[in-house]
This record gives structure tokens, C-alpha cells and sequence, in this order.
């Protein structure tokens, strides 16, 4: 059963960031993706392939290798589309915890490479921390669209959140058949930032067109109260 449930897990990962890869890359419409979320997940999949190499495992090497070259491809189109988060400033605030993240999985594959530390020892505290970073990683995009209803959202692929929220579902399945509990619990919250996302960009046009129009009307009535 976890084999399967691997085997999904990883068809439905390294099939869900094509559709923004697409979006992004070949046509260059970024708009709506959260540069964080995006320094993040080329982290993430630096840090579970080195997991999946400390343990031996196929499903997460497979995986990682081919996402993280996805999702480099998605923030190289991100920073040429938008230079404003190429300033140091936007850098210091967006990837300085990716960069932490990545310094500390090559530390742990150069413990086992040069010092011949046991890696099972050091699998522990890797997956721990990028489980719980990962969590926190799946935060700034729901976060960031629930707080402006109004932004423009084009540059989102609604398939790769469909297919987002399928391949969480799966690794949490892959995680508690094989009592991985950093695993599952980094997917369920996952799971549910994607189907937040997916609640927004499939929300009724009609819903779209109020919140744009109570957008304006705010304003007009705070100049008229200043007035």
C-alpha cells in the first residue's frame, strides 16, 4: 500500500508544477505567485532530496529531482519577470530562510560525505526541519491572496493547485502507511493551503466582481470622510 501510495505521490508532484511551468516560463505571466513560497520550494526539494539520499529512498529522490528543476525554472522566470524582488532588500525579506535551509542540508550531506557520520542520524533532524518548514512554506500564497481579494491572480495555474491538493492527499496517505509523522503532518497543511488557493481562484465571478467593486468604494469613502 505505501509503495502505491508513493508511486502517486510522486507522479501527482512531479506532474502538478509543469502547468505553472508552462504559465510562467513559456509565456511569462508570474502575477499572484508568492516569492517566498517560491525561494522555499526550491529549498524544500534540495532538502527532501538530500533526505531521500540519506535513506535511500526512491520515491523522494525521483521526485525532488525533477520538481526542484521545475521550481528553479519558476523562480528564474519569477525574477526576470518581476526585478523588483531582484533588490537586496526583497532578497534579505524573500530568500534568506531558503538559503539557511539549503546551508543546512548540504551541512548534513557533507557530515556523512566527509566525515562519515551515520545517515540515519542525521535523516532525523533533516526531515524534522523540513517538515516544518515545509508547512510553513505552503503558508505565504493562501496568506498573501486571502489578504487582497482584488490582486491580479493571472499568473496562477489553477491545474497545478488541483493537482497541488492531490499530491498532498497522497504523501499524507504515504506518510501515515509508513508512520512518517513529520511527513504526513507537512502534507495535511499542504493539503489544505492548496484547496484554500483553489477556493480563490475558483470563486464565482460574480463573488470577484463585489469584492473589486467594494475595493473601490472603501476608498471613495474614506477621501469623502477626510474631505
Amino acid at each position: 500500500m505505501s509503495a502505491a501510495l508513493g508511486v502517486v505521490a510522486s507522479t501527482l508532484s512531479i506532474a502538478l508544477v509543469w502547468p505553472q511551468v508552462w504559465l510562467s516560463c513559456r509565456h511569462g505571466r508570474t502575477l499572484g505567485m508568492s516569492p517566498t513560497s517560491t525561494w522555499l520550494a526550491v529549498a524544500l526539494n534540495f532538502c527532501w532530496l538530500t533526505f531521500g539520499l540519506l535513506t535511500g529512498d526512491p520515491a523522494q529522490i525521483v521526485t525532488n529531482t525533477v520538481v526542484g528543476a521545475a521550481n528553479t525554472a519558476l523562480l528564474l522566470a519569477l525574477l526576470l519577470t518581476q526585478p523588483q524582488l531582484r533588490s537586496r532588500r526583497a532578497l534579505a525579506r524573500t530568500a534568506s530562510g531558503a538559503l539557511c535551509l539549503v546551508a543546512f542540508a548540504a551541512g548534513s550531506a557533507a557530515f556523512v560525505v566527509l566525515l562519515g557520520a551515520d545517515p540515519a542520524a542525521l535523516a532525523g533532524p533533516l526531515v524534522a526541519t523540513a517538515s516544518l518548514v515545509g508547512a510553513a512554506a505552503c503558508l505565504p500564497q493562501p496568506l498573501s491572496l486571502l489578504r487582497d481579494r482584488t490582486q491580479d491572480v493571472s499568473g496562477l495555474s489553477p491545474a497545478r493547485w488541483i493537482l497541488g491538493a492531490g499530491s498532498c492527499a497522497a504523501w499524507m496517505g504515504y506518510g501515515l502507511s509508513l508512520g512518517q509523522t513529520e511527513v504526513w503532518l507537512s502534507a495535511a497543511v499542504g493539503l489544505v493551503c492548496a484547496l484554500v488557493v483553489c477556493g480563490v481562484l475558483f470563486r464565482p465571478a460574480g463573488q470577484v466582481a463585489q469584492v473589486v467593486e467594494l475595493g473601490r468604494r472603501v476608498p471613495a469613502r474614506l477621501s469623502a470622510v477626510a474631505a
